[in-house]
């Protein structure tokens, strides 16, 4: 059998991708995989399709029995909410302290994870087990290290799940590290050490020398020399997230995790050496594997490291074995041996983007290789002396870059799914970028091996070496900064759907695989092409037809944005403070492939609703903005008022009787006073589908009172409103007149002056009509279309009310 390990993995992956889905008791898994084993044993002819069913079955059950609690220590059965804790538990890693920009401040906060040994609540201690993520701000002194026993005092529940739709899920993402708790402390103060002092491990003292090494002859502080730490010693906590943005954005940050790049380099250049001191085969895989690990190990055993070393290896094997190479099997084994070991993985960013990336480029550069060999080769009628010198000398670099090309291309093909999945970009940029950025960062990690290696015995050589890696990161830094602001370099997507990467990656091995090519199957391969049109076509019509709310809470005030069909009848009304557009508005509209806002409106003059305007336009330009006419007395308001024409094609005042797109503007009158911002906020009617949306913003009871006597139609299937600073929203007289189907309150936990007070649930409570509130609830999306209403939030509320 060809490549027995890749079917291998698959079906251990497809018993993984089982266990997601489904829970089954660990006592079942066992039995029906030993019963595997047994009829396997018992009745040879079954024992292909029994072994396969093994496979899955071991996928299925080693990701079961890591996830469920089985101890009854396990602190998902003793926690049930948050609470004041002291724990006594063991470092898993040395505390890492990362920086962060705060109002153009760096500061710093300390991130680590420990597994718990014992629990303190209410005086009493407990046995207790599970893994917690701990956060501080500030630092820690250097005796806290990976191995440590600490007792820690603070706050501990369940991590922040996501906000709104698209954004980063952190609770999910540590559930899939085994994590299911964050602890938080106050400061240094609450953590005292248990076990007795004792030397730093390996990894933390060749760190600690390798930085300074790196950096000898180097500015202090320097971003380049940062950047070096990041790339050769995968450090990702020494600079702010904002120095990767333009490397995010060309789609070459891969250069700054220890992965195939590195470990393959520095293989490379070990295998040359040795081979250039005549060191037979075997023995320079004795040498070269051992040294992997260990840089592996030295740099703190990071998933990615850990990966390509472990690939290294096999392929480093196979060759000094002289055995003969398959990168697909080879690629198999690496899978299989991690999924093993930690099942996780699979569903890991890192994982998949590291094995679709190096699936692409097993299955598309071989044919290539063989095209660029065809095109290069001379006319073999004619002899070698008679071909032109620049033909032979040209031959070897463009062969190179042929060769580099491709790979390129086979990685982009490979991974841009995935970067529009987790970081909702397209860069079409990254085709040219990764020829420019791989060779120069490829350079500078050569170098910094070589300031390392001389940095024990001969500093002033490793200094050389330092200003030479120093040299090509700055022109790595600024080259992705150019590429970065080249027009169209990179747009943001939404995120595929999960059919989208089943259909994409099936066409996409079918054809570099040659399978979808084959005589006999190209006919079939034409039409299943026409099927995935047809679905596609029957997927952008039936979008058409269809109108996505999303009331986003945003630290005490709210933003709305709604996605009608098309782009034209866009909006967004609010968008929160400068924190809120940072952490919450900016990154939701980039997860719906936002690049440009059809229309902006800000509805009154509160700080908590709007400060953050002008930094959201400057990084998503709006093509027409509208402000109430009414001036309110709120110097940040004003501010952004006058700003607004400078960021948009279009800028406008609305008042009553005028349209916003397809919005109706019920409130405020041209004219109107206001003693308050509340009482002239925006009201908005929209009606979308047949369904009846108003947004009520904090419109203050003077507010209510008047759009009441206005005379107009209020009635709305689903209504949204704030708090107002001084009243309560939706007085009772309102909701009689709107007669809502659903109502929503954006509220938030902080500051607690925007929380609905119990006596507003009380009475909304009793109008009889369903009340979420996104203090609990979180983001609410409301899919409006002409036969039904669907709510979801993201507390996993959902409802549906049919319309005739």
């Amino acid at each position: 059998m060809r490549r027995p390990l890749v079917i291998v993995a698959f079906l251990y992956g497809c018993g993984l991708l089982l266990a997601d889905f489904i829970t089954a008791p660990v006592p079942v898994l066992f039995t029906c995989a030993l019963a595997s084993v047994a009829l396997a044993l018992l009745i040879p002819r079954w024992r292909t399709p029994l072994l396969c069913s093994l496979l899955v079955l071991a996928g299925w059950t080693n990701l079961t029995w890591r996830t469920v609690p089985l101890s009854p220590h396990d602190l998902r059965a003793i926690l049930s909410e948050p609470e004041d804790v002291i724990l006594r538990a063991a470092l898993l890693e040395t505390p890492a302290a990362r920086p962060y920009l705060a109002n153009g401040v760096e500061r710093w906060r300390t991130l680590t994870t420990a597994h718990v040994e014992s629990i303190c609540r209410n005086g009493v201690w407990e046995p207790a087990a599970g893994d917690v993520v701990i956060r501080m701000p500030g630092t820690l002194p250097p005796e806290f290290f990976v191995g440590q026993r600490v007792e820690v005092s603070g706050v501990i529940a369940p991590p922040d799940r996501a906000a709104a739709p698209g954004l980063f899920d952190y609770r999910q993402y540590l559930a899939r590290l085994g994590i299911h708790f964050e602890l938080r402390t106050s400061g240094p103060e609450e953590w005292r050490l248990v076990s007795e002092r004792r030397v730093p491990p390996l990894s933390d003292r060749f760190l600690a020398w390798a930085r300074n090494t790196l950096a000898r002859g180097l500015p202090e502080g320097d971003t380049a020399l940062r950047l070096l730490w990041a790339m050769v010693l995968g450090s990702k906590n020494v600079l702010a997230n904002e120095v990767y943005d333009p490397f995010i954005q060309t789609g070459t940050m891969h250069i700054f995790a220890i992965s195939g790049m590195h470990i393959a380099l520095l293989a490379g250049i070990l295998v040359s050496l040795l081979r250039v001191v005549r060191v037979p085969r075997f023995w320079c895989g004795a040498v070269v594997i051992p040294l992997i690990w260990f840089y592996t190990g030295a740099t703190g055993w990071q998933p990615s490291a850990v990966r390509s070393a472990l690939m290294m290896t096999v392929v480093v094997g196979g060759w000094s074995l002289k055995r003969p190479g398959d990168l697909l099997n080879s690629l198999g084994a690496a899978a299989v041996a991690i999924l093993l070991f930690d099942p996780h993985q699979l569903f890991q960013a890192s994982f998949q983007l590291s094995f679709f990336v190096v699936l692409s480029i097993a299955l598309l550069v071989p044919p290539l290789r063989r095209f660029v060999d065809r095109l290069l080769r001379f006319d073999p009628l004619l002899p070698a002396e008679l071909v032109p010198r620049w033909k032979r000398l040209l031959v070897s670099p463009v062969r190179w870059l042929l060769m580099f090309t491709a790979t390129s291309v086979a990685a982009w093909l490979g991974a841009w799914p995935l970067t529009a999945l987790y970081f909702h970009m397209f860069s079409p940029v990254t085709l040219l970028a990764n020829l420019a950025m791989v060779p120069l960062s490829s350079a500078a990690l050569a170098c910094s091996l070589g300031s390392l290696v001389f940095g024990a015995w001969c500093p002033p050589v490793s200094e050389l070496f330092n200003h030479s890696a120093w040299f090509w990161m700055t022109l790595a830094m600024r080259g992705s900064e150019i590429l970065a602001h080249i027009p169209g370099a990179f747009f943001y997507v939404p995120a595929p759907a999960l059919v989208d990467f089943v259909l994409y990656y099936c066409v996409l091995i079918a054809c570099l695989s040659g399978f979808a090519f084959a005589p006999r199957r190209r006919y079939w391969t034409a039409a299943l092409l026409v099927g995935i049109g047809a679905f596609y076509f029957w997927r952008w019509n039936d979008a058409r037809h269809g109108t996505v709310l999303t009331v986003l809470p945003v630290s005490g005030g709210s933003a709305v944005h709604c996605d009608a069909p098309g782009w034209r009848d866009d909006l967004l009304l609010d968008c929160g403070n400068t924190n809120s557009v940072k952490f919450v508005t900016l990154p939701f509209l980039r997860s719906r492939g936002v690049n440009c806002l059809a229309s902006m409106a800000l509805s009154h003059g509160d700080t908590k609703c709007v400060g953050g305007a002008i930094a959201l336009l400057d990084e998503v330009p709006a093509r027409q903005t509208a402000i109430s006419p009414v001036r309110f007395r709120s110097a940040v308001y004003r501010r952004v008022a006058a700003e607004l024409p400078k960021h948009a094609d279009h800028h406008r005042e609305i008042h009553r009787g005028e349209q916003l797109n397809r919005w109706s503007v019920l409130h405020p009158e041209r004219t109107a006073k206001a003693s308050q911002a509340d009482d002239a906020a925006l009201v908005l009617m929209g009606d979308h589908h047949g369904a009846r949306v108003l947004l009520l913003s904090d419109l203050s009871r003077a507010g209510q009172n008047a759009l009441i006597d206005s005379g107009q139609d209020l009635r709305a299937d689903i209504v949204i409103a704030g708090l107002p600073e001084k009243s309560e929203p939706l007085c009772d007289a309102l909701i009689e007149r709107v007669g809502p189907r659903l109502i929503i309150i954006a509220d938030s936990e902080f500051p607690a002056t925007r929380r609905a007070s119990p006596a507003l649930r009380d009475r909304l409570a009793r109008a009889s009509i369903p009340v979420l509130y996104t203090r609990f609830a979180g983001a609410v999306t409301l899919e409006l279309r002409a036969n039904r209403i669907r709510v979801t939030a993201m507390d996993g509320t959902r409802m549906e009310f049919a319309r005739d």
